[in-house]
């Protein structure tokens, strides 16, 4: 799990190819000390051992989703 503070393009990396593994990824909101959190979980593919499993977690604030959402925007064109 992990709080995400800041979103920064990688720059000099690239993709080199789609990865193949394909799984879920479901949200959550929670309140928490007066600030909404976003929390984005991804769980295990079929090929894992344990298929859907809770894998990882990401949480944002409103200022880090906000980056998310600008980054969103700046790629792939999303209008207001």
């Amino acid at each position: 799990m992990a709080f995400v503070k800041q979103i920064q393009k990688d720059e000099g990396r690239e993709i080199r190819s789609i990865h193949p593994t394909q799984l879920v990824c479901k949200y959550i909101v929670a309140h928490q000390n007066g600030h909404r959190i976003l929390q984005l979980n991804s769980y295990g593919s079929d090929v894992r051992d344990v298929p859907g499993k809770l894998s990882q977690t990401l949480q944002f604030d409103e200022s880090s989703a906000a980056q998310l959402y600008a980054v969103l925007k700046a790629e792939f064109g999303f209008g207001d």
